[in-house]
């Protein structure tokens, strides 16, 4: 799997911190003729992580998250890439966390009709209380890179490209969120580095605006995903095939 640096003598709650953790993005894209938009917020300047940077809605994956019911799973290829290296089941945690993030930052929900089997964990309360499970068929895997050693967060993060034509109601609607991230609007993609973004942001853009063409079909799976691989004291980038 991946290699992680560990500092001497760290305190638990240090080594917790620093500790890598799996972590789900979303880039939602809003197509138009004038060009595709996504969406963003900044965070928090007194964040520990990337604070005052405009970034995508996301985060760590939860324990929880591997239980939580898919109405519809994800494409084969994204689940085949997603667990290259991984442990067994977490693709599906992945794209659990990556809805979960999404609703919790925006308020917005990406689901399916159906009734929740069993007890409804407490993160999920107000999304099933819609009617809804959540739903991975929305969202592809477009790119994963893992936080370089020596920062005070480190994520194994996978980045989802969902359109919002698959949001449940008003894409506009952000009265749901809570307060991780601030000034949540839509962004043209050939505007959004004029915002304050952190390094990765600026990639996986590019790498996303080679992706899109305005008026194309449905969003599919790429031929391949960059990967950023800062697991060990080297960097390295490859593709996921």
């Amino acid at each position: 799997m991946t290699r992680t640096s560990t500092p001497a003598a760290p305190t638990a709650q240090g080594a917790d911190k620093a500790r890598l953790r799996d972590a789900a993005t979303v880039l939602l894209v809003r197509r138009a003729p004038a060009g595709p938009s996504v969406l963003m917020g900044m965070r928090g300047a007194g964040a520990a992580f990337m604070p005052s940077k405009y970034v995508f809605p996301g985060g760590a994956v939860d324990p929880g998250d591997a239980s939580v019911p898919l109405a519809a799973p994800l494409a084969a290829t994204c689940a085949a890439r997603l667990a290259q290296g991984a442990a067994a089941g977490l693709a599906p945690a992945l794209a659990v966390a990556a809805v979960r993030e999404l609703w919790e930052e925006t308020g917005l929900m990406l689901g399916e009709r159906g009734a929740w089997p069993g007890m409804i964990p407490p993160d999920w309360t107000e999304f099933a209380a819609s009617g809804y499970l959540p739903s991975a068929a929305p969202l592809t895997f477009v790119f994963r890179a893992i936080t370089p050693p020596g920062r005070p967060r480190r994520f194994d993060a996978r980045f989802f490209l969902a359109d919002a034509d698959r949001v449940l109601g008003d894409p506009d609607d952000f009265s749901k969120a809570c307060d991780e991230l601030s000034h949540l609007h839509w962004v043209p993609i050939s505007e959004a580095r004029r915002l304050n973004l952190p390094f990765i942001t600026e990639v996986v853009l590019a790498e996303v605006a080679a992706l899109l063409t305005t008026g194309s079909a449905a969003i599919t799976p790429p031929d391949s995903v960059p990967f950023f691989d800062n697991s060990g004291e080297r960097s390295e980038f490859r593709r996921l095939t």
